[in-house]
Parts: structure tokens; C-alpha cells; sequence
């Protein structure tokens, strides 16, 4: 998808580019679509430099694959691809708490209220206890390459959850409303008024 006229991949990537930590990129792709991904970057004269890993058929593969490709103790980000508006200074902060506490993930409190269904019924939930996870989440790769190396189970819907299972105590920090994941077409319309200069 094409946000302010380059795909909204490009736009996330450029986002870890820019932040004062500048750290190495790598982008876990379907193995179909690379080729597809280098003739883009050839159309667009992307020239920020990036690793390109194969996906997998689960995200918990594709994150996976992307571990296996850094060979050396690190900070490990993942990031969705879809999540590009986030500013430098929330990945900043990602790679300092990390680095201080293992890990940290980034989160948000519920501006609404919450019910949760329960059956045919629903019940209130206090919405000052929900968070709503983002990404990036970044860890230490020593706790990030263990955790992989548990099974996949449908309830590991992102890593913090794979983390989680594996021992690890979750460390929220505190995300951005303009973090959101561009889902639905009216998504990318509030993306470019987010990167409007002026804005």
C-alpha cells in the first residue's frame, strides 16, 4: 500500500533509520515477494540499508527466521511493518529500557470503556487496567532467542506473549496514539494527515 506515494513499508523503515540508535535493519518478507520488494526499492530509490530474511507461515516463524540472522549479543526491535508513524524518540526509549531491563513493550491505555464477553453475556472491565499493546517490543537477545525456542501455540499472538510463556516478566513503556496499525483504507487518509508537515 502506498502511503504519501512510496509503500507504507518504506516509511516504517526510514522511522528506525532516523532514531539515535540507528540500528541494523532486517526485513522478514514472504520469500515470493522479494523480488517484488527489490523491484520497489529500485522505483522508489530506497536506498536505506536493510537485510532481507524469508517469512514463515506463522508471525511466531517470521520472527523466528529474524532471530536466527544476528549472530551476535544485541537489542532486538520488532516492529510491525503497518506501524509506521511511530516517532524516534518511542524508539529510543525502546532500546534504553531494554537495555536496562531486558525488555520493553510498548503499550497504551484504553481511552474507552471495555467489556469483555463472557458467554451469551458481557461484564465491565476497568478500563485504567487495559493496555493496548503496540510494537515495537525489544528485548535483550538472550532472553528473545531462548523464548523462540519454545513451540508455537495459537495463544502467542505477539512477543511479549512468546516472552511471557518462557518466564519472562513483560515491561511496559508507554506508546503513541499515532502508533496505530493501518488496517482498513481510511487508515492510510489519517497516516497522511499524521505526516503532514504542518500537522
Amino acid at each position: 500500500m502506498l502511503l504519501r506515494g512510496r509503500p507504507v513499508l518504506m516509511h516504517t523503515i526510514e522511522a528506525f533509520y532516523k532514531s539515535d540508535y540507528n540500528p541494523e535493519i532486517i526485513v522478514v518478507l514472504n520469500v515470493d515477494f522479494h523480488q517484488y520488494w527489490k523491484n520497489l526499492c529500485v522505483m522508489h530509490n530506497f536506498s536505506i540499508p536493510h537485510l532481507l530474511v524469508k517469512g514463515g507461515t506463522q508471525r511466531f516463524d517470521s520472527v523466528k527466521n529474524g532471530i536466527k540472522s544476528i549472530k551476535s549479543k544485541a537489542i532486538i526491535a520488532i516492529h510491525d511493518a503497518v506501524r509506521p508513524l511511530l516517532s524516534c524518540q518511542l524508539i529510543d526509549r525502546s532500546f534504553q529500557e531494554a537495555e536496562l531491563s531486558g525488555n520493553a513493550v510498548a503499550a497504551i491505555k484504553s481511552r474507552d470503556s471495555v467489556r469483555q464477553q463472557i458467554g451469551k453475556h458481557t461484564i465491565p472491565l476497568n478500563r485504567e487496567e487495559i493496555y493496548l499493546i503496540q510494537t515495537p517490543q525489544t528485548f535483550s537477545s538472550d532472553i528473545l532467542k531462548k523464548a523462540y525456542k519454545q513451540e508455537f501455540e495459537n495463544e502467542f499472538t505477539d512477543d511479549a506473549s512468546v516472552a511471557e510463556r518462557s518466564g519472562i516478566k513483560i515491561n511496559l513503556i508507554e506508546g503513541e496514539h499515532r502508533n496505530f496499525k493501518i488496517t482498513f483504507p481510511e487508515d492510510i487518509r489519517l497516516a497522511e494527515i499524521y505526516l503532514n508537515p504542518g500537522f
